[in-house]
């Protein structure tokens, strides 16, 4: 009998195995068991002494693997299927979309990607150009064998929807899939090692069969994100009087939560109370009436209130409503309140069926700016408080409105956001943190998590804001870091405190030999907070640095940024 160390050794080795692996493992134990005690190999029919039986040869010899990502999780995901494939004798190329040749796509055979999708149902940044080469007219896949895992969040409308695309594209342009997509929510990994097993299977399979043009997605029973319950402790607004912006640092109690520096948290908001309630008085409709929702039973006026998006409808949605009443309506982001108000539904029925088509509410993801070790049982996070103008009227984000009013002793739902790719490295890593405004967040993690646990790599910040005096987020904190060396150095730069306007790219410019001189030596590079402008100019000083005091060409140049980025050492958490 086996120990329970070494049974619990066994067990972990053959959970996921494929049926070719387990094929392959119990003739090397035999032979093992054969050497190991001098025992005769099994004789065949001639008497010759039979060999323990080679892994089986797979009938398909070279694929390509390429991944999609904005997080990090496709890549992470690809890249062990990249390594499961080659342990099974078949040669894997890995590859992200946004280096891959696109010419070379007509000429694969065997093409599997696993592709994320962002915001409302777009694809990753880096995929961009690869998702738009495969929408135009024209392109013939007639060759190609594919799969394409897609990886999503359930909470939002467009669920896997660049997946979805994606494997349509390859379908209308005459590729033929090897399986069927496969879409998976933030608990990915146990269905996508089922879906890689199936492709091992039809890989290993002499004949190799495809699964049909027709093949539907695999749908299996998710077991949703786990949620959890958490009471507001604090809410501090970090902005000074006098500021034009406000920010909202948020302490939550919440005990027993998996985290690690880097990741999000996940808070579906609800809505205005004014405005459900205008909409129930407008329609006539019985706010106690009970619908169907997502397998369960709901009133209409939690259904307003908790569950669907009211606030900004989407233009496709826009177009269902136009088509339910019957009216020509501009196709535009507009309220349901003000749809109603405009282009009003002729009685309850109708306006049922108005209710059937408007989407979940999306969660909001905001970073996680505490560490497991500095604040045990809590969480925190940063929120600025979104404000933007609508026909003359100020208008507040829906969620960060409704956080920024929440008060110590009320209680929040969330869920944690993993992002594999945004993690702190070796305790001994220097690392150069560049997070201007609430990109500040994660950093306030990292620097927490190596303050509590002593890690000696280096540390250097590059922060900014509008004013000093009134916008210096986690200022107390940061100079705290500063003077007992957890931070080696830092470089702010305050854009409104002075004629000409300076950014956290200018600051990096004006130390670009040390800047260069860090990457030389190893370090890793984060940048965390908007999009654009600020990221992109961020990369292209980055660049400009590279091309500078590297000595090279633009060819050059870029070739050493995408080395930073495929081996992990500079990374983004943009929105």
């Amino acid at each position: 009998m086996l120990t329970t160390p070494k049974l619990k050794t066994l067990q972990e080795l053959i959970t996921g195995a494929s049926k070719e692996e387990l094929i392959w493992l119990s003739g090397y134990l035999a032979g093992v068991v054969a050497q190991n005690t001098g025992t005769p190999a099994l004789l065949s029919a001639t008497g010759a002494a039979q060999e323990t039986e080679p892994p089986a040869k797979p009938a398909v010899n070279k694929i390509t693997i390429a991944y999609g990502t904005e997080t990090g999780n496709a890549k992470k995901v690809a890249t062990d299927f990249a390594a499961r494939a080659k342990k099974n004798g078949i040669n894997a190329k890995l590859v992200g979309l946004e280096q891959y040749r696109l010419n070379d796509l007509a000429r694969e055979e065997y093409f599997f990607t696993v592709i994320s999708t962002q915001g409302d149902g777009e694809p990753p940044l880096a995929a961009k150009k690869f998702y738009d080469h495969i929408h135009q007219s024209g392109l013939r896949l007639d060759k190609l064998k594919y799969g394409v895992l897609a990886l999503g969040d359930t909470s939002y409308p467009l669920f896997c929807k660049a997946g979805e695309d994606v494997d349509k594209q390859f379908q209308s342009a005459g590729g033929q899939r090897v399986v069927p997509l496969q879409k998976c929510d933030t608990d990915y990994e146990t269905e996508a090692v089922q879906w890689f097993d199936d492709v091992l299977g039809r890989l290993m399979s002499q004949n190799a069969p495809a699964a049909g043009p027709s093949a539907p997605a695999i749908t299996r029973k998710h077991v949703g994100k786990k949620i959890y319950n958490g009471t507001v402790l604090t809410n501090t607004d970090l902005n000074d009087r006098g500021s034009g912006k406000q920010t909202y640092h948020i302490e939550i109690l919440a005990e027993d939560v998996d985290y690690q520096p880097g990741d999000s948290i996940g808070i579906t908001p609800e809505n205005p109370l004014v405005t459900v309630e205008a909409i129930i008085s407008l329609t006539g409709i019985d706010p106690t009436k009970k619908l169907q929702h997502r397998n369960e039973d709901i009133s209409i006026f939690d259904l307003l209130k908790k569950k669907l998006n009211i606030v900004f409808l989407p233009e496709r949605v826009v177009k269902k409503y136009a088509a339910i009443v019957q009216q020509d309506i501009p196709e535009t982001k507009i309220s349901l309140l003000d749809l109603l108000k405009i282009y009003s539904v002729k009685d309850t029925t109708q306006f049922l069926e108005v209710i059937s088509i408007l989407e979940p509410i999306a969660p909001r993801l905001y970073s996680i700016s505490s560490s497991p070790e500095a604040h045990a049982g809590e969480i925190h996070v940063t929120v600025a408080r979104d404000t933007f103008i609508v026909n003359g009227e100020k208008k507040y984000g829906l969620c960060s409105d409704g956080l920024s009013c929440l008060t110590p002793g009320q209680t929040i739902e969330f869920y944690v956001h993993k992002n594999s790719q945004f993690k702190l490295p070796a305790p001994d890593k220097d690392i150069i943190l560049i997070g201007p405004g609430t990109g500040i967040a994660p950093f306030r993690s990292f620097l927490a998590e190596r303050d509590a646990t002593g890690a000696g790599g280096k540390n250097w910040l590059f922060f900014g804001d509008q004013h000093f005096t009134t916008d210096f987020l986690y200022q107390t904190e940061i100079q705290n870091w500063l003077e007992t060396g957890v931070l080696t150095r830092i470089n702010t730069a305050f854009s409104r405190d002075q004629q000409e306007k300076v950014y956290v790219q200018h600051k990096m410019q004006q130390h670009a030999a040390e800047l260069y001189q860090w990457l030389e030596s190893g370090s890793l590079v984060y940048l965390c907070g908007a999009k654009e402008p600020m990221s992109v100019d961020v990369e292209n000083t980055l660049l400009t640095i590279i091309t500078e005091q590297g000595k090279k060409n633009p060819t050059q140049a870029a070739g050493y940024l995408d080395e930073l980025k495929e081996s992990g050492r500079f990374v983004k958490d943009v929105y």
